[in-house]
């Protein structure tokens, strides 16, 4: 310890440290030697530190106020409050015991007194039963009905008290008895039924039997239900006997006498036996339902007996309906008669009696498996009638056309249509309705094929008139809307397990597709005009044409006759979202025309290509304002066209452009041209890049170096960005203009709806691919005329007195149009951009601009 510098650090402080005590008493190697002393230090004052704690403790331990005696002073109380607590339990025990010695003879006194008021009630009420149940006896036998009715209820009453005590003797004979009155009494009423009917005694004794009612009533409803069987039987014996063992009575020619005898006996039953009987016994609505029942098992045994007859001959179809309807007549008059009969009070015995069944269907259900008769009288019907509305003028002749007007027989159909559902629905809402349903889909598609269609396929340079290809747009759209609404009446009426079956949106989608056809005859009509300007553009020169002036003069004359044209055709096409389609078939139309004449008009320059490309831009332009001719405004202010036909027809005519451009390219050098084609056709076709120097007029022996170079160049280049054959050229790859020999427009555009038909990559040009991607299923309407008329030149085309007979080729012929009818009916609906967006949603949405017209 010697030497240390610095204060030690107390023993007795909180954050003392051993450590650096340690380090402060050996601080210097020569303060080991202090080492024994510090020891001893240590020990001297733990011992000191030890007896002072054994002296705190001793004193805690034994001092006069220690905690060992505060815890035996806190037990000996805690003893002494469970002495208390048991003391009070059992002075407790014995107070309860007190209580109930004291209450004990009250309890026995409560008991007596139950027992004896129990006793005294059910000897009162057995002497009540044997004073009545003699009482009811001799009213029984002296027949005093009206007195029996009130004592036999509270007989009855008073012993259901005693069920419990029948085994006692005295109760169980009696009991014996009760019953034996009962059904003493339900014998006796019969027979007092009986004979007075029996005997016609019924006026005479009618208070007696009102009386009898009253008894019947407290006998059950057992009792009351065989009193009532026999008299529906009684009445109805008759009409057995006369009708069931008479074949002539019994048969449907007679049904009227059915319901006439039914009629006078419910008259007298009326007049004579209804005050006989409790109105809530609705005896005359048992007699009406018992009639029915009966009538409808004589019905069934009819008819089937008529349909096995064995001279073949069926039901007479007229005489069913004419029976049916008037069943179904009978059956409405019962449910009104009997509906508007009071209830029975809710608080009355009798209010379980309500009336549950109806009368709707009661007998004319016999007559439904039979129906089918019906349903092919109507297929007879309007086998009939679809060879004559093909024969007959689409208007009558003394109605003149107007751009609204729908084609007469589409009016008459949908009438017959229409009474026809209605006329179904009355007879029945299960299988034949389907049935039904099935005929008039089946009409439906033969008015689209051989009616609407055939118009259409009509032979002859110019085809169908204007005035008959707008009659049949309007009618397409009027059976369009209306086969919809058909389908929705139909699973309305139909029954609920039926209702998934029902589905006409096939019959729906042909009549889209003729609609879709007949846009396309529209479309014809003026390209037919445009022949002239196509053919000056072909007459060009194009090979040696020096500089790019204005447009070409075709351009005009192109644009002129187009105008014209889709004014006059316009003018009388209502619905804007057909005029809209108009316009994007027409301009479809043009821009596949215009790569026609770039074919035929080889070889072409490089001017000639510019040339090109200004007049497709001017065509372009003109054709942005083609929808100006439908509803034109009377106001001053010029016409904007819809953005979206304008986006139409850019992209359009667009796809036009990488021909165009890559016609352009000088052939020398040689790589700008495969440049050219790399980047504006990027196809890696041999074929088409060979199409491409045909078109500009490239001798044959100078292809071969270009052909070269496009291969390199082509192989080096990314292969991901280059497609295998382009949309644009591929579809004129076996054109017979490439050899010298001329195309028509209509095998462009059938290559074209070829490839509209086979995939969503309609486009004209790479650039515009994604624009074009989508299906436009309207071209569509185009291949289903050239399909249409290639059947009907397979089939040939009968005349009129011929029109009813088809030859198994020729109605193969007529199902494979129709189902190419509801297809690319249905492409409509896929085709978000194209014509079928616009009117062939079933929500009734239209174009943006359909509104504003």
């Amino acid at each position: 310890m010697n030497g240390v510098a610095n204060e030690p650090p107390s023993l007795d402080a909180a954050d003392y440290d051993p450590i650096q005590h340690l380090n402060l008493l050996f601080s210097h190697p020569s303060t080991v030697s202090s080492i024994t002393h510090v020891s001893s230090t240590l020990q001297s004052k733990h011992n000191d530190l030890s007896a002072e704690i054994t002296s705190l403790h001793t004193a805690q331990a034994y001092g006069p106020d220690s905690s060992l005696e505060r815890m035996q002073s806190a037990q000996a109380e805690l003893a002494g409050l469970f002495k208390k607590i048991e003391t009070v339990r059992s002075r407790a025990i014995q107070t309860e015991q007190n209580i109930t010695s004291m209450t004990a003879d009250i309890k026995r006194l409560d008991g007596t007194k139950r027992n004896l008021t129990l006793s005294m009630t059910a000897l009162k009420r057995l002497q009540m039963l044997t004073t009545a149940y003699e009482q009811l006896r001799g009213l029984a036998k002296t027949r005093q009905y009206r007195e029996c009715a009130s004592l036999l209820q509270a007989v009855l009453q008073l012993m259901r008290h005693f069920n419990s005590y029948r085994s006692i003797d005295q109760i169980a004979t009696l009991s014996r008895g009760v019953g034996e009155l009962q059904r003493e009494l339900l014998e006796q009423v019969c027979d007092d039924f009986e004979i007075a009917f029996a005997k016609g005694d019924v006026g005479a004794k009618k208070a007696t039997l009102v009386e009898a009612c009253g008894v019947m009533d407290a006998l059950g409803d057992n009792a009351r239900a065989r009193l009532v069987t026999w008299y529906v039987n009684t009445e109805l014996r008759e009409y057995r006997q006369v009708f069931r063992g008479n074949d002539e009575a019994g048969s449907l020619d007679n049904i009227g006498r059915r319901y006439a005898w039914f009629k006078r006996m419910v008259k007298g039953y009326e007049e004579e036996h209804a005050a006989i009987f409790p109105p809530h016994w609705r005896v005359g609505e048992t007699l009406a339902m018992a009639f029915c029942d009966g009538t409808k098992d004589d019905y069934k045994g009819i008819l089937e007996r008529s349909m096995r007859r064995i001279d073949g001959a069926k039901i007479d179809v007229n005489l069913l309906l004419s029976c049916l309807q008037e069943t179904m007549d009978f059956e409405q008059t019962l449910e009104r008669r009997f509906s508007n009969e009071p209830r029975a009070s809710i608080d009355t015995l009798s209010s379980a009696d309500e009336r549950i069944q109806s009368f709707n269907g009661s007998i004319s259900v016999a007559f439904e498996p039979y129906l089918s008769l019906w349903v092919e009288s109507q297929d007879k019907a309007l086998t009939t009638m679809i060879p004559k509305y093909k024969a007959q003028p689409l208007l009558p002749s003394d109605e003149e056309f107007s751009p609204q007007a729908v084609i007469s027989s589409a009016i008459e159909l949908f009438h017959f249509y229409k009474l026809t559902l209605s006329q179904c629905a009355k007879l029945s809402t299960s299988e034949r309705l389907l049935d039904l349903a099935k005929i008039l889909a089946k009409y439906l598609d033969e008015y689209a094929q051989q009616v609407l269609l055939a118009i259409l396929q009509r032979p002859g340079q110019t085809g169908a008139s204007l005035e008959d290809v707008i009659l049949v747009l309007n009618t397409a759209d009027f059976w369009h809307a209306n086969t919809e609404q058909l389908e929705e009446n139909i699973k309305k009426r139909i029954d609920h397990d039926l209702v998934s079956k029902v589905d006409l949106s096939s019959q729906a989608d042909a009549f889209l597709g003729v609609a879709s056809a007949a846009v396309i005859a529209l479309v014809n009509k003026v390209e037919a005009d445009c022949d002239g300007a196509w053919r000056e553009m072909k007459n060009t020169n194009w090979s040696k044409m020096e500089s790019v002036g204005d447009q070409s003069s075709y351009v005009g004359e192109l644009v002129t006759h187009v105008n014209a044209k889709a004014q006059e055709v316009l003018g009388v096409v209502v619905k804007h979202q057909y005029a809209r389609a108009f316009g994007d078939k027409l301009v479809e139309h043009l821009a596949n025309a215009y790569v026609l004449n770039i074919v035929q008009c080889r070889p072409i320059s490089e001017v000639g290509a510019e040339q090109m490309l200004l007049d497709k831009y001017v065509l372009t332009k003109a054709l942005e304002n083609l929808l100006s001719h439908h509803n034109p405004s009377s106001s001053s202010q010029p016409h904007v066209p819809p953005s979206s036909f304008v986006k139409r027809v850019n992209t359009t005519m667009t796809r036009i452009d990488p021909l165009l451009k890559t016609l352009q390219v000088r052939p020398s050098p040689p790589e700008g041209l495969v440049q050219a084609y790399l980047i504006h056709v990027g196809d890696r076709s041999d074929t088409n890049f060979r199409k491409i120097l045909e078109l500009k007029g490239i001798r044959k022996q100078d292809q071969g170096h270009l052909m070269e170079l496009f291969t390199i160049h082509r192989d080096s280049s990314s292969g991901g960005k280059l497609v295998a054959q382009s949309p644009l050229l591929t579809p004129l790859m076996n054109a017979p203009g490439l050899g010298g020999v001329g195309i028509g427009v209509n095998n462009l555009n059938l290559i074209s709806i070829d490839r509209l038909a086979t995939g969503p990559g309609a486009a004209l040009s790479t650039a515009a691919q994604g624009a074009a991607s989508r299906f436009d299923a309207a071209s569509l309407g185009e291949k289903l005329l050239n399909a249409a008329r290639d059947g009907v030149e397979r089939m040939g085309t009968p005349a009129v007195h011929e029109a009813g007979q088809v030859q198994g080729g020729g109605a193969q012929n007529a199902a494979s149009i129709n189902e190419n009818l509801k297809n690319f009916g249905k492409f409509f609906r896929r085709d978000i951009g194209g014509l079928g967006a616009r009117f062939g949603k079933r929500d009734g949405s239209v174009d943006e601009h359909q509104g504003g017209r």
